[in-house]
């Protein structure tokens, strides 16, 4: 999934891309509040990691912006204000979370795979869809019980997919959250991807709409 990071203090932005990378994530890093407020306006994240002590526009006032222009991706504050009264303004903008500096590495990831999964409705560590799950903490993929072996790739993939189950998801916006923007792909690099994983998923899970994109189907509702 693609995260927002916006943060300017380099030595800390460098380990948090670091962190989201190695944890499946695509990283787009920003480091002031203007560059924030346009990107997290007019393009499309699963979540934003948004610092408040930014140049420019400071982060409560990109927070504010993006939830006057009704944008509503999860955005998770991080800040070395430790107030209760700034946390309150923080949770009152529009935040879905917030994290005081220091912290650990490992909170900001298991915040971040909250949030995310609050948005698709989700509340547990691992997220079900039929006989599919996706444990979000241990990066891993089963069917019927069964551990599937997915690159990492794949199981970018799969993980997209089950967060936005039954929702026809176009190939442009599965490329978005799941190469980065240097990233050397071919063109065909997502029917390759989707490919690969429909036969370790086997039937037909995956249902290509022609045209639209692919969804995943949900289960059967039994009346």
């Amino acid at each position: 999934m693609r995260v927002l990071l916006v943060e300017d203090n380099e030595p800390i932005g460098r380990d948090i891309s670091a962190a989201l990378t190695a944890s499946g994530y695509v990283v787009e890093w920003v480091r002031e509040g203007e560059d924030a407020w346009f990107k997290g306006g007019t393009e499309n994240y699963a979540a934003a990691v948004l610092d408040l002590g930014l140049p420019g526009l400071d982060g409560l006032s990109v927070l504010k912006r993006w939830r006057q222009e009704a944008r509503d991706l999860p955005v998770l504050i991080l800040t070395a204000r430790g107030t209760w009264s700034e946390r309150v303004e923080g949770i009152d903008a529009g935040a879905d979370d917030y994290l005081p500096k220091p912290f650990q590495m490992e909170e900001l990831l298991a915040r971040l795979r909250a949030i995310t999964r609050r948005a698709a409705g989700q509340s547990s560590a691992l997220m079900q869809v039929g006989d599919l799950a996706l444990d979000t903490r241990q990066m891993r993929v089963s069917l019927n019980g069964t551990q599937l072996n997915l690159s990492p790739q794949e199981y970018r993939l799969v993980s997209y997919f089950i967060h936005h189950a039954g929702r026809v998801i176009p190939q442009m916006e599965l490329t978005e959250h799941l190469y980065a923007q240097d990233y050397e792909r071919e063109s065909n690099s997502i029917e390759v991807l989707v490919g690969r994983v429909r036969r370790k998923l086997g039937g037909d899970l995956i249902e290509t709409r022609r045209g639209f994109g692919y969804t995943l189907k949900m289960p059967e509702r039994t009346p």
